[in-house]
């Protein structure tokens, strides 16, 4: 059950990923993550060159409106190629437990097709500020 969220600001720390797919067939993955709450405001990282298990260590903020009902944070891990990218991978996290005060840090899973294997993870730590 979820609860209406209190206005204030999400503060989403990405620390790094662990076990990234390789993408490429030489070398190593340039990954870069996309985060959202909703499709209409994603932000991106930096891309890390050639790196299966990056460090970002960037913190990134969202604005919650009173009563928001958005308590999943997606996010989706792309390798940034010459030419386009490819994904590596994508989840989401259920962050409902921040609105109470909680402070979560937390591995979030990049499920292969089906389900049966892993493109790796990534480290999450996520607080809530309410507004005053």
């Amino acid at each position: 059950m979820f609860h209406s969220a209190p206005a204030g600001t999400l503060n989403v720390t990405l620390v790094e990923g662990k076990n990234l797919h390789g993408e490429d067939l030489v070398g190593k993955n340039d990954p870069y993550v996309e985060l959202w709450l909703n499709k209409d405001y994603k932000q991106r990282s930096e891309t890390v060159q050639d790196n299966n298990n990056p460090v970002w260590n960037k913190t990134f903020t969202f604005q919650i409106n009173q009563g928001s009902s958005e308590h999943k944070l997606y996010f989706k891990v792309c390798d940034k190629d010459k030419v386009g990218e490819d994904k590596i991978g994508d989840g989401h996290l259920n962050i409902s437990e921040v609105f109470k005060n909680q402070e979560l840090d937390t591995w979030g899973d990049l499920p292969a097709k089906m389900g049966l294997s892993s493109h790796g993870k990534l480290h999450f730590i996520i607080s809530f500020t309410p507004s005053m």
